[in-house]
């Protein structure tokens, strides 16, 4: 990912210096548990440990000769090992270090994107409860339909990313798994103890069965969930850029001293941040069908998984990173309008309370297909025409003789609609 849309914590985690440093630790614990079994000797495996060091720049040197990423390391790491390097990879295959070092950079990835996830439901709640009460036209297919409020609106985004929360902890869990099973994962050349013992060190689960590689369904599923996640923070984006318009501005996103919205047009404030939001999201499902596209690989193993994997495992995560900080930033300091939301709520001359007078008519005896042509009727002119939903209704001799003018103005109220909020707020952030 390119260094725009990277954050240094997450980027850390996809550098040489972490990988190979993975690998290491990796063969030096694989040592250790040798030495205890007795296959390598104790001094060994502690020559691995105070002598084994490597150079980023010496292994791509090798590598440009062997073409072989993992032997250019463990030649390496002999040369700072010496003679005892011998005992290194004993009984191991390439894909024992290399999976079990991206279920490591997969789960230390994990834990970022789930602090990024911390943060912005912290966001989230703050600016739902600070609008809890806040009414707000709620729109359906972009139409005015009911009111609502803005804090539920949030709140709505808010049980989004909880889920959300939740199913990056299960991925993290299945994506976590080591597998140190050697040649074609029989163990024929490596005791079982080893891959326990590893797994242990490296804060991994053991991977039941390995073919060599780790099956590649715990990867799909893991980039799948960060494709969710970044499904929501599109619908979060989009809700924002709507709201933002011209002739809705209901919200927006801060627009800090000296900034500029246009090389053209001086007046402009645009949603760039949520519009920035939008082409992240998918940049990060991007990696879905790929990652789903691996699972199928020829009998034990293929590596056309692999170069997939060192493109989507840095950029999905990297720029899922940069997202979620960015959609924290954005509704940290988002700009709401309550007397724009308010304004817009009576643009249509009370045509958001249409349903509750259908609901009064049938109640005091109109059919109900009866009472929808009624309401329609009165609803139409307000659309072709403006004025006022409910005098035209007042004045329609047919509604008025189920409904006199008084009780037709007491169902024009907006805490009809609002009087469940605390219900739901109940639900999504608890009592």
């Amino acid at each position: 990912m390119i260094p725009r849309y990277s954050r240094p914590e997450m980027a850390r985690i996809w550098e040489p210096e972490n990988k190979f440093r993975i690998w290491f630790e990796i063969e030096a614990h694989a040592c250790d548990a040798q030495a205890e079994l007795g296959v390598i000797p104790r001094s060994a495996a502690e020559a691995v440990w105070q002598k084994g060091k490597f150079e980023i720049a010496r292994i791509d040197e090798i590598e440009r000769e062997t073409k072989h990423d993992v032997i250019a390391f463990l030649t390496n790491l002999a040369e700072y090992v010496g003679p005892d390097a011998r005992f290194v990879h004993q009984g191991m295959t390439s894909s024992d270090v290399l999976d079990t070092t991206l279920a490591v950079q997969l789960a230390q990835a994990s834990d970022l994107l789930l602090a990024d996830l911390d943060a912005l439901l912290a966001a989230l709640k703050r600016r739902a409860v600070e609008h809890k009460d806040t009414p707000t036209i709620g729109r359906s297919h972009g139409i005015h339909a009911e009111p609502t409020t803005f804090g539920l609106k949030l709140a709505g985004h808010y049980a989004a990313f909880a889920r959300n929360r939740e199913r990056l902890v299960a991925a993290r869990a299945e994506i976590a798994t080591c597998a140190i099973s050697g040649a074609v994962g029989t163990f024929a050349n490596i005791d079982p103890f080893v891959e326990k013992y590893v797994a242990d060190k490296m804060g991994l689960a053991v991977e039941p069965v390995s073919t060599q590689v780790i099956p590649r369904d715990r990867h799909a599923m893991f980039f799948a969930t960060l494709g969710v996640i970044a499904s929501s923070i599109e619908n979060l984006a989009v809700e924002i850029r709507h709201l933002q318009r011209t002739e809705v501005r209901e919200a927006e996103e801060y627009f800090s001293p000296g900034q500029k919205g246009s090389s053209a047009m001086p007046h402009k404030r645009n949603p760039v941040l949520s519009e920035n939001l939008t082409g992240l999201a998918r940049l990060v499902r991007a990696a879905v069908t790929p990652a789903l596209e691996n699972v199928a690989l020829w009998h034990e193993r293929d590596i056309s998984h692999s170069s997939v994997e060192r493109v989507m495992g840095p950029d999905a995560t990297v720029a899922l990173d940069f997202a979620l900080a960015r959609t924290t930033g954005m509704m940290e300091k988002l700009v709401v309008y309550p007397e724009r939301m308010r304004r817009n709520l009576d643009d249509l001359g009370g045509l958001v309370f249409s349903q509750r007078v259908l609901l009064a008519l049938t109640q005091a005896g109109m059919s109900r297909e009866g009472a929808y042509v009624a309401v329609q009727r009165n609803a139409m002119k307000v659309w072709e025409s403006g004025g006022s939903f409910l005098q035209n209704l007042q004045g329609d001799a047919e509604v008025t003789k189920h409904i006199d003018a008084d009780a037709l103005a007491a169902l024009f109220n907006m805490a009809y609609h609002t009087k469940h909020v605390n219900t739901i707020f109940k639900r999504v952030f608890g009592g």
